[in-house]
């Protein structure tokens, strides 16, 4: 398995907009972008230490209510909840 490569902005800006709102992620990006562009060299580690903060910036975290979802709290139905269970074959 291949060890990512964090000295490549793209891979580590994709790899950090993962967990952003999908509104976010274009957001972070051109801010990334932009704030790598004005790097005189960029090494893995400052391209880290430039991006990372960017990203804490456009996290939105969840509510309470999203963050502590159960299944059972899910008001949906579900078709795993209403049939009666599979009963087991004795011809086997």
């Amino acid at each position: 398995m291949p060890i990512p490569d964090d000295a490549d902005p793209d891979i580590l800006i994709s790899r950090l907009a993962g967990p952003l709102a999908p509104a976010a992620r274009v957001a972070f990006r051109r801010a990334a972008e932009a704030a790598l562009a004005a790097l005189p060299c960029a090494g893995e580690g400052i391209i880290y230490r430039i991006v990372a903060p960017l990203q804490r910036a456009y996290f939105d975290p969840p509510d309470d209510r999203r963050a502590g979802w159960h299944v059972e709290q899910d008001y949906r139905a579900s078709k795993l909840k209403q049939p009666p269970p599979i009963e087991r074959s004795r011809a086997r």
